[in-house]
């Protein structure tokens, strides 16, 4: 019942008429942005960030949300009508979607995509409104080791489940860490990694390396790839819709399935990518209509849509009650958080209540207000694509740069997006992920300062991380998925070293 009475109480902030302005805004700049191949969801949150300097804290975050359920809804619209993924996890969409729009099913597979989504999102906003403030009450126990448990899972996660080379996941972390520990030392003093430049003394300004990152990063790749957009029109009929939600029904064990696997992969670190390709893989071997996968099937769509969304939307649990982002937009959003003077973590459900259950709420109001302006808007989204590439690149180019201007009206800090953005590019070409680069660079910080304070504790004693049953099972976990793909590699030659004995 408090969870109910302080949810109303955010709808009472939500529903002013400002904050739906504002959603509808951001809603609709998050479509474009997810419609065009060349940015994504974190990329748009962080070029648009410094809009929001200005704003309080809770209108800025119900527009950076906003901006991101949009994301989240425009990439189906590419990848159902164009075969072009607009977002990573909009892949296993194609495999289906695109089919479906060759056959002259493109607005049932849309109106199954839009609802997919819907459902998914919703489920993972309810998952958070009754499970994060129990999360948050628990947390209030942490101490620094602790702390510094949840967060060294978190890292650890991203090599014991990643889908690419540890080396290269471990690699990306570490010059993340590096980059985090340049400036000023918090506990020292003493100044590291500056060379003499004063601009870093307070380090890498966060958003300034991921506009570079990602923004700048992805129009480079793009450009080189030279991306030309043709596919189907769209046009979406009343009839086609009522026929489609006709259909849904029936697939509620897909639902549920992509649900519970979008929520567990965007808790843990997963992602919503591999949510998306496990929600349909698991629905191809499952239903009834398997064999029908990839030729057109609008169960192929609802699948990874459901998993993908839950996935997104599921990431801010743990950003909300821990500090921890489980998605690269959730470590955006975390960083706005740090900008806007608010600490996320268990203290924020009880500091800044309206901030939280107005966030919460305006999920709820957003993923609504999001579904009827997509429905609706398919058409005119679509057309964006038939702006030439050559006009839209310079122009997210410019916005990018106007973003890095404003953090510290510096030209240096516009050079150093620029640094970033070819890194960025260097990064895409040799599959090295940024997901852990731009995760180390948010959380070394405060790992490191958790780190340090356990130690000082413990006057030094590493047994601090196993003085307690909580503690030390979160680390012992931690080290398993640190070493898992080690643990897994071993596995396999044992096997095989097996096979061969058995052989001779």
């Amino acid at each position: 019942m408090d969870e109910l009475n302080a949810l109303f109480g955010g709808f009472a902030v939500a529903l002013s008429a400002y904050h739906i302005m504002l959603m509808v805004i951001g809603i609709t700049l998050g479509v474009v942005i997810g419609v065009l191949p060349g940015l994504g969801g974190a990329n748009g949150v962080a070029i648009l960030l410094p809009l929001t300097f200005s704003m309080p804290p809770t209108s800025a975050i119900i527009l950076l949300t906003s901006i991101y359920w949009g994301a989240l809804f425009g990439g189906a619209i590419t990848s159902i009508l164009f075969n072009i993924p607009g977002e990573p996890w909009s892949v296993a969409t194609t495999f289906d979607g695109h089919p479906m729009a060759q056959n002259g099913k493109a607005d049932e597979a849309l109106v199954g995509a839009f609802t997919a989504s819907f459902v998914g999102a919703i489920f993972a906003v309810c998952l958070i409104t009754f499970l994060a403030p129990v999360v948050a009450k628990f947390a209030l126990k942490f101490g620094p080791a602790e702390f510094f448990a949840v967060q060294f899972l978190t890292f650890a996660s991203f090599i014991g489940m990643g889908r690419g080379s540890a080396f290269k996941t471990v690699a990306s972390m570490c010059l993340g860490f590096a980059l985090a520990s340049v400036g000023l030392d918090g506990v020292t003093g003493t100044l590291r990694m500056t060379f003499g430049q004063d601009e870093l003394l307070n380090g890498f300004k966060f958003l300034v390396a991921v506009i570079g990152l990602f923004g700048i990063g992805e129009i480079l790749c793009s450009m080189e790839d030279g991306l030309k957009f043709n596919g189907a029109t769209a046009k979406l009929r009343m009839d086609a819709v009522i026929r489609t939600w006709k259909q849904l029904p029936g697939m509620w064990l897909t639902f549920l399935r992509s649900c519970i696997v979008g929520c567990w992969m965007g808790i843990t670190p997963g992602g919503a990518t591999p949510a998306s390709f496990m929600g349909y893989g698991i629905a191809k071997r499952l239903s009834k209509r398997g064999d029908n996968f990839g030729k057109g099937e609008l169960e192929g769509v609802v699948a990874p849509e459901t998993a993908a969304h839950a996935a997104g939307t599921a990431a801010l649990l743990p950003m909300l009650t821990l500090g921890i982002p489980g998605s690269p937009t959730a470590a955006v959003l975390l960083g706005g958080l740090l900008i806007w003077g608010l600490q996320p973590g268990p203290l924020l459900f009880v500091e800044q209540p309206d901030f939280v259950w107005g966030l919460i709420a305006s999920m709820y109001l957003g993923n609504v207000v999001g579904l009827i302006m997509v429905l609706t808007c398919v058409p005119f989204f679509a057309a964006i694509l038939r702006v030439p590439f050559s006009i839209i690149a310079p122009a997210i180019v410019f916005v990018c740069a106007i973003g890095a201007f404003t953090v510290n009206n510096a030209m240096f800090d516009v050079w150093l997006m620029l640094a970033f953005g070819v890194l960025g590019y260097l990064f895409n070409k040799l599959r090295y992920p940024l997901p852990p680069l731009v995760l180390a660079l948010v959380l070394g910080d405060q790992a490191e300062s958790s780190f340090r304070q356990a130690m000082l504790v413990s006057q030094g004693n590493v047994g601090v991380f196993w003085s307690n049953w909580l503690c030390g099972g979160i680390m012992t976990l931690g080290l398993v998925m640190a070493f898992w793909p080690a643990l897994q590699a071993l596995r396999v030659k044992l096997s095989g070293n097996g096979a061969v004995a058995r052989a001779a």
